[in-house]
């Protein structure tokens, strides 16, 4: 770190930018309750892989399953030394619709379980698709798609992507329905995506000022009640279909959330900074070595020898001056002033830690 930060009069030439204050749809913000997905998860079989599938004698689990399943359809195969490798053992994995029927396609993503090297050209072999509580609600079969792929010869191999991964397309046929009567409800639960008090009540008022009624209540900072109002034209479906609709204007704190290990750094547009002087390093110290080879002249008495040479500069960097920033530095400023300077991220990482700790910066700092 070798510069000094001049962010005051960077600032003061920066151009004020108002916040623009971004609506959005209330269905882009929060979930309904009653109105969600489920996962659902199996255990199969791919078969039909170009000697890609798993080695029987490494992935037993894969062995018993294939048994098991010539056994049910009448082949028996028990002490019989299967070597094939067109088989591998994969997990199954897809998410049940809300308010799937029976009949209902979906799609299934696949992996590999055991020492696969590629599932193209695979075809998953039926599985049921289980969910929470152990019952079957769909069944999934069909032809796998990669989105990588792996080549090799006799001294290299090249791959891309991942290929012991991949998708059912409308492989998953729902075989079971998930009862749930939302037509009958009388109220129903409003669950903010990003928590926050002044967003709950500000989706509490725009549904009351379009119903003209005290309909919804905000209970938390995750929650909004809306009631069905008395002489609604219409079930809980027609309310939430006209209250969806809502433009809300979301409020979140402000925060800073820093990726130590990639440099990233997201700020949200509240953050500000207090009154504080900022310096960033004062001295560099470089060393370079550039040895020179000394060797006797011709017809004398001597040996060749490497001489070290070793050149030390030390940069204090006097010329700079430590920088105040004033109180009230928006968002759009400091990160304006930084910029010019040629902060990068890393020194901006540092900067924004240690301004927090003098108590400058009204925000949150959070590092993942």
């Amino acid at each position: 770190m070798t510069a000094i930060l001049t962010v005051a009069f960077l600032l003061q030439v920066t151009p004020q930018i108002s916040p623009a204050h971004a609506l959005s749809r209330l269905k882009d913000i929060a979930d309904f309750e009653g109105i969600r997905e489920n996962q659902l998860i199996g255990y199969g079989l791919v078969v039909g892989l170009n000697g890609t599938g798993d080695t029987l004698d490494n992935a037993p689990f894969t062995r018993q399953s294939l048994e098991a399943m010539l056994e049910r359809l009448g082949v028996n195969v028990r002490n019989t030394d299967l070597t094939t490798d067109n088989v591998a053992a994969v997990m199954v994995t897809a998410n049940l619709p809300p308010f799937a029927t029976q009949g209902t396609r979906i799609d299934v993503t696949v992996s590999a379980l055991g020492d696969a090297d590629s599932l193209q050209g695979g075809t998953l072999l039926v599985t049921p698709l289980l969910g929470a509580d152990g019952e079957v609600y769909a069944i999934a079969q069909g032809t796998v798609a990669i989105g990588g792929f792996t080549a090799q010869g006799d001294a290299a191999s090249v791959t891309r992507g991942v290929p012991t991964a991949g998708r059912v397309s409308n492989g998953g046929l729902v075989e079971r329905e998930l009862p749930f009567n939302l037509a009958a409800m009388t109220q129903v639960r409003v669950a903010l995506r990003n928590p926050d008090l002044t967003t709950s009540r500000r989706i509490a008022k725009a549904v009351n000022d379009l119903m003209g009624t005290p309909t919804a209540e905000p209970t938390d900072p995750s929650t909004v009640t809306v009631r069905l109002p008395d002489g609604f034209d219409g079930n809980i479906v027609d309310l939430l279909t006209d209250i969806e609709q809502l433009l809300i204007d979301p409020d979140l704190p402000a925060k800073v959330v820093i990726d130590e290990s990639s440099g990233i750094i997201v700020m949200g547009n509240k953050v500000r900074v207090s009154t504080v002087a900022v310096a960033q390093g004062n001295l560099t110290v470089t060393i370079t070595e550039s040895p020179a080879v000394s060797q006797p002249n011709p017809l004398a008495n001597g040996d060749t020898v490497v001489v070290p040479r070793t050149d030390i500069n030390v940069d204090t960097d006097t010329e700079r001056k430590v920088a105040v920033v004033d109180s009230g530095v928006t968002l759009q400023e400091l990160v304006d002033g930084l910029n010019a300077l040629g902060i990068g991220p890393r020194d901006l990482i540092s900067i924004l830690q240690a301004i927090k700790a003098a108590g400058a910066l009204q925000a949150e700092i959070e590092v993942i």
